[in-house]
């Protein structure tokens, strides 16, 4: 069974194909720029790897590009579109109404759309992915796997929901739903795996220019950073994270901001970005380095919002036995994970300086032998993910 999967953002485009049940990936890539005349087209496979600048203006366009290259004579991996079997896809925000893998149906479809507001960046690239993908590939199932979905374990009646009336929850399900689900899932199952045991307490950090964190016991979430959108939680690379919602009516009523102008600026423009003038950890890291005081403090503020989190979830969990580092900057950000775990030593956690600089893709601890918490980096692999849930949808 061919399984390619689809990871469609609001300028990018991940992919993936795998060989299922084997877990074997046939290609992998990424279409990046997407809108710009200089997007940047990127496909491996074990003999190749192909790799140009072309204008690519919006998904279909991308897609289509795939396509072609995926039956290319000479490079290709397929014959014919109806070699695959299923695609599957991330879709960031499935709300109230889809707390599991979902077969994509008109019905489906449009509650996704419904879901747009809820995750402005996300859903619209995410629906648009949906809809080419049925015209290139019209024999395969569709599939949707939500980021939503892992944290629908939440507890109701005290974690997710907000303190305001009732009737906001009831009738417009206004409530924490939570983000980077399909990676949280992964690499805490890759921790526990690692632990050996039955029952584990588990704090997963998802670093990436989004980030997340998440609190997990026994394998299930029971807290999350991000909220009624990915907007809330960490500071990430061009979103705010926590802030307080008089900021909001401030900027309206006393600066004359309008509501279009605040997300803008909450969603776009803040967060590392806003702070330095730079959205690239790996920019503000050299800058920092050579003195930029703005992109020093910007780590430290960072870094010092995750710490308040691992604090509180060690206390909703009653106890820590591991904490994950994982996504692009948790996965490569000596740096991040270093100043994330100073001065920690009160819960147990003590990092290795030594373990902590060595690359790798596979797990690694980089904690010290005395540790009483494991600090563990675990590459996230949501497309991998995502292929195992899509296809588990149709074994049940």
């Amino acid at each position: 069974m061919q399984v390619l999967v689809l990871n469609s953002g609001s300028s990018s485009l991940k992919f993936q194909l795998f060989s299922m049940p084997a877990e074997t990936i046939l290609c992998s890539g990424l279409i990046e720029r997407i809108g710009m005349d200089d997007a940047k087209f990127i496909y491996k496979t074990e003999k190749d790897t192909i790799e140009h600048v072309t204008a690519i203006y919006n998904h279909k366009q991308g897609l289509e590009l795939l396509s072609h290259q995926l039956l290319d004579s000479e490079t290709g991996i397929i014959k014919s579109a109806s070699d695959i079997d299923i695609v599957g896809h991330r879709v960031v925000q499935g709300g109230a109404r889809f707390k599991e893998t979902t077969e994509i149906n008109q019905w489906a479809k449009d509650n996704i759309k419904d879901l747009f507001s809820l995750a402005p960046l996300h859903n619209p690239a995410n629906f648009e992915g949906i809809e080419v993908a049925e015209a290139i590939f019209p024999s395969a199932k569709q599939v949707a796997v939500f980021d939503t979905a892992f944290h629908q374990s939440i507890p109701p009646e005290h974690a997710y929901r907000y303190a305001i009336p009732n009737n906001l929850l009831t009738e417009h399900k206004i409530r924490m739903y939570g983000f980077h689900g399909t990676s949280h899932k992964y690499v805490s199952e890759q921790a526990i795996h690692y632990l050996g045991k039955k029952e584990s307490k588990i704090i997963s950090i998802h670093l990436g220019n989004g980030c997340s964190i998440t609190a997990i016991k026994n394998g299930k979430a029971v807290d999350h950073s991000m909220g009624l959108t990915p907007l809330d939680g960490l500071i990430m690379g061009t979103r705010s994270g926590d802030i307080d919602p008089s900021v909001i009516f401030h900027l309206a009523s006393k600066l004359n901001y309008s509501l279009d102008e605040i997300n803008t600026l909450l969603q776009k423009k803040s967060g590392m970005l806003g702070l330095t003038g730079f959205s690239d950890l790996r920019e503000i890291e050299t800058e920092a380095a050579k003195g930029n005081r703005d992109c020093l403090l910007a780590l430290q503020m960072n870094t010092y919002r995750i710490k308040k989190y691992i604090g509180s979830y060690a206390a909703v969990l009653n106890g820590l036995d591991a904490i994950v580092f994982t996504a692009g900057i948790g996965e490569n950000s000596e740096l991040m994970r270093k100043m994330v775990c100073e001065d920690l030593d009160f819960l147990g956690i003590n990092l290795d300086t030594e373990k902590n600089k060595e690359r790798s893709k596979l797990l690694r601890a980089v904690n010290t032998i005395e540790s009483k918490v494991k600090i563990l980096v675990i590459p996230t692999n949501e497309e991998l993910e995502i292929a195992k849930q899509s296809v588990q949808l149709f074994e049940n």
